[in-house]
């Protein structure tokens, strides 16, 4: 059985997207059919951004600020 390669999306990629919803006012099964996406994975994108705005989508291996704090603690707590 072939296994499937997870797919990548640019940050741009995902603002871009976000706004056909939002600002153009196509609905999400719509923007996701058309684009060959999962429909929630749009909604995600969307409440995402909605709440990082420009921090949102960091990247591979990039965390926010919050998020890498976390990470440090949880390190520090699972050495102590």
């Amino acid at each position: 059985m072939m296994e499937q390669k997870r797919r990548t999306y640019s940050q741009q990629f995902k603002i871009d997207t976000v706004r056909l919803i939002t600002e153009q006012g196509y609905k999400y099964s719509e923007a996701a059919r058309n684009l060959g996406i999962n429909r929630s994975v749009l909604k995600r994108w969307k409440i995402e951004l909605e709440s990082n705005g420009a921090t949102a989508f960091p990247g591979k291996g990039h965390l926010s600020l919050e998020s890498e704090e976390l990470q440090r603690l949880r390190k520090k707590v699972k050495t102590a």
